[in-house]
């Protein structure tokens, strides 16, 4: 019988080192997306639609929502000043203040209350468009409240708090009082008018007058003065002598005036929201969208504010 020898073993070897792959190929790197061409009069367009967008946007918040808490907020700085002068007894009573200096444009000089139309507002000095962004202003060619002879006293009939939005509907013998700082004069309404209206005699024999006046028209669009008129109930009080005589004043304070001295303040800060606009377009193309408009927005938006601010003087002032 024959066996079958088992198969021989096959010789050890020895073991080697693992096998290792080799490594992948480099990616080429990935090229940037070439930038289009760069186009200066596309830019240039670009930064004056951001110019025009900023100034129509900001002025028509100038006469609406900003131009209204601007008011309220310079009436309360007005109020809490001249509350303090009437209560040292430094409150002016005439053209000059306790010094002796000639009293500055928009100082407070009366605080005009008319309970029939719920109105409560510090009067300032002066007429000019400026002057009536904060409230109603004092013509500065007149005497003071209480005092001898025609005080007038104006006021913007939609923009900026519109103070006298309502002075239509005043009706005859209603009150006005005015707290200066020789004390409370009371005025009652004798009647309205428009153009082409018999005008009153004028106050004789020491007597004093109050006149309101304020724009007629559609919203924002003035195309008339109207004015309230009302006779002097309370004592008259003395009236120093005045520096300025009746006429005597600029065309800005007149009824209706603007102030055309404000275009330089109109060239400086439309060039300085060009510039701004320039440079947000650059940082669009170089930088990113989300980042240039989170940082660029608020500064168009504030320099937009002051530019269509100044444009606003060039405006009627009984707006």
């Amino acid at each position: 019988m024959t066996t079958l020898a088992p198969p021989a073993a096959d010789p050890p070897t020895e073991a080697g080192p693992p096998a290792v792959l080799p490594p992948p190929a480099p990616r080429p790197p990935r090229r940037p997306a070439p930038r289009p061409p760069a186009r200066p009069g596309l830019a240039l367009a670009g930064a004056v639609l951001c110019v025009l967008a900023a100034v129509l946007l900001g002025f028509a918040a100038n006469l609406t929502i900003v131009g209204h808490l601007q008011h309220a907020r310079d009436q309360q700085t007005a109020y809490d000043e001249l509350r303090r002068q009437l209560a040292l007894g430094i409150a002016p009573v005439g053209r000059r203040d306790y010094e002796g200096r000639p009293l500055e444009t928009g100082a407070p000089v009366a605080l005009l209350r008319i309970p029939a139309l719920d109105v409560e507002e510090v009067v300032a000095e002066g007429t000019t468009p400026q002057v009536l962004m904060s409230g109603p202003g004092h013509r500065r060619d007149t005497p003071l409240p209480g005092q001898a002879g025609t005080v007038v006293i104006m006021g913007r009939q939609w923009a900026y708090g519109s103070p006298f939005n309502d002075l239509h509907d005043l009706p005859v013998g209603a009150r006005l009082e005015l707290t200066t700082g020789q004390g409370r004069s009371v005025y009652e309404v004798t009647g309205l008018r428009r153009a082409g209206d018999e005008l009153p005699a004028p106050p004789t024999g020491g007597q004093g007058r109050l006149t309101l006046i304020t724009a007629t028209g559609g919203p924002y669009t003035p195309n008339g003065v109207l004015r309230v008129d009302a006779e002097l109930r309370t004592a008259v009080q003395p009236n120093p002598p005045r520096d300025l005589a009746t006429g005597w004043i600029a065309g800005s304070e007149q009824a209706l005036g603007t102030d055309g001295n404000a275009w330089l303040e109109v060239f400086l800060w439309t060039q300085a929201l060009l510039l701004a606009a320039l440079l947000a377009v650059a940082a669009y193309r170089f930088w990113g969208r989300w980042q240039t408009w989170i940082c660029a927005a608020p500064v168009l938006a504030a320099l937009g504010l002051a530019d269509s601010g100044a444009l606003t003087a060039l405006l009627p002032n009984l707006l």
